[in-house]
């Protein structure tokens, strides 16, 4: 399958200045020749250099005029022989360039099949592939800084210094389980395995440690403005986005659905959530809204309580604050500007709620809106949102298995202490090693890797 020409459409769908076509494999350079009419006569195109001509059809007709550039394997993204094809940025200049090149031997590339063949043919390991999608989606400078890292090999690196550590350990191991009768080999490999699997259950601790920052500064949070109807959560949302997205009126229960919006609040993505009002209601409509205002309540990782400075806690407001359980939870007192004392209610509050952040807004002034951005960035990161210079973990895919090596660490310590056989103790490394490596692909199946890749977009 991998030994077959693949092309696939490179850039967005869409009107653009440029689209380019993207062709990879053992036929690249004979397709790129025979469906480009060169401006100037051509024998041996180098590597790496753009030549102007024009995009040729089957019966000679002229397709696009366009800009190529040949790119002899190894030096390529997939470290075969690439063809890129830059033409006007139209769907059918680049409709009909890339059917020319299906029509010359390619095939349609499937989702994330460059990038695929980028990591079976060795340039970059599993890791480093899921960084480019992840740079793809990145929607803050601070999530770009995270995986432009990983793809550089920061967490790639850590992880094969870990994995080395263990491995040298595991040959000392395997040399006394085939040598017994050495009684000083297997004394060696029993002092040797304790101080390597302490060292690396702490450096993967460490590693952990990162886990929940980066997948936070990577993916954002998803955060529910939540409270009873016309405390201006609605308002808060469009203070937020610096637009008018949410309809905001007087009448309570305006909000009858989930409204979703992205922000970037402090270098933090957080996918806004405006839910209806919640309260007791007989309406059947509003019913169904406070029932989703309840669920986004339950699947958010942040959320803003939104209360009105002019009014009193109520039993209400103190069951959904409960029900906000061990999330992160900040709440808002908007419409300061409707009493004498803002600082009054505050600080009562603060006696009501305990620990939780409390933030004075008037959305209407446009006053507390760094406040609430400090207060978030304090409670979710500890006041520091810059990413860390060491290595990062960002996956789910990646914490999960730094959490079972870790356990199988843990596992062979235990029985290391109670007294196991080297063969034994060998078993539980052997997984602690395979876990790693399904980190940068090592030990990865065929079927994980085609999921992952499967992940990506068309011509990536």
């Amino acid at each position: 399958m991998h030994e077959d020409t693949i092309a696939a459409i490179a850039t967005p769908v869409g009107e653009g200045g440029i689209g380019i076509v993207r062709i990879s494999g053992p036929q690249a350079k004979d397709i790129g020749k025979e469906l480009f009419r060169f401006h100037r006569p051509v024998q041996n195109p180098q590597s790496h250099k753009l030549y102007y001509g024009h995009v040729i059809g089957e019966g000679g007709e002229v397709l696009d005029e366009a800009l190529l550039a040949f790119m002899h394997s190894p030096r390529t993204y997939t470290t075969e022989d690439v063809v890129e094809i830059n033409c006007h940025g139209g769907i059918m200049p680049l409709k009909k360039t890339l059917e020319r090149t299906l029509q010359l031997g390619a095939r349609l590339a499937e989702a994330g099949e460059f990038t695929q063949r980028a990591f079976l043919n060795g340039r970059i390991d599993l890791a480093q592939a899921e960084a480019v999608i992840q740079i793809i989606r990145a929607r803050t400078e601070t999530a770009m800084q995270l995986s432009v890292a990983q793809l550089q090999g920061r967490l790639s690196q850590k992880v094969g210094e870990i994995r080395q550590q263990l491995l040298s350990v595991l040959a000392h191991m395997e040399a006394s389980i085939d040598f017994p009768e050495h009684q000083d080999v297997e004394d060696v490999a029993f002092v040797q395995l304790r101080e390597a699997a302490e060292l690396a259950h702490k450096e993967i601790d460490l590693l952990l440690q990162t886990a929940d920052k980066g997948r936070i500064l990577r993916e954002g949070l998803r955060t529910a403005i939540v409270g009873r109807p016309n405390v201006g959560k609605s308002s808060l949302l469009n203070a937020l986005l610096k637009e008018q997205r949410a309809i905001v009126t007087d009448i309570p229960g305006t909000t009858r659905d989930v409204l979703e919006e992205s922000v970037n609040l402090g270098g933090i993505a957080l996918t806004m959530v405006d839910t209806a009002g919640i309260r007791e209601t007989t309406d059947t409509v509003e019913k169904m809204g406070v029932e989703r205002s309840r669920e986004a309540l339950g699947q958010a990782d942040l959320v803003l309580y939104v209360l009105d400075a002019s009014d009193d806690l109520t039993a209400e407001d103190i069951e959904l604050l409960q029900a906000a359980g061990e999330k992160p939870l900040i709440v808002i007192v908007n419409k300061t500007d409707l009493v004498s004392s803002p600082a009054d209610v505050t600080t009562k509050l603060h006696s009501e709620l305990a620990s939780v952040p409390v933030v004075p807004m008037s959305v209407v002034e446009n006053r507390g809106l760094q406040e609430l951005e400090e207060a978030i960035v304090s409670l979710v990161f500890q006041g520091d949102v810059k990413p860390s210079q060491s290595a990062m973990v960002t996956s789910a895919r990646h914490k999960d298995a730094l959490s079972r090596s870790l356990t199988f660490l843990q596992d062979m310590l235990s029985a290391l202490e109670s007294g196991f056989a080297i063969d034994l103790l060998a078993i539980d490394l052997h997984s602690a090693l395979d876990a790693l490596g399904e980190i940068t692909g090592e030990t990865v199946g065929a079927d994980l890797a085609d999921e992952i890749f499967s992940a990506f977009c068309i011509g990536k």
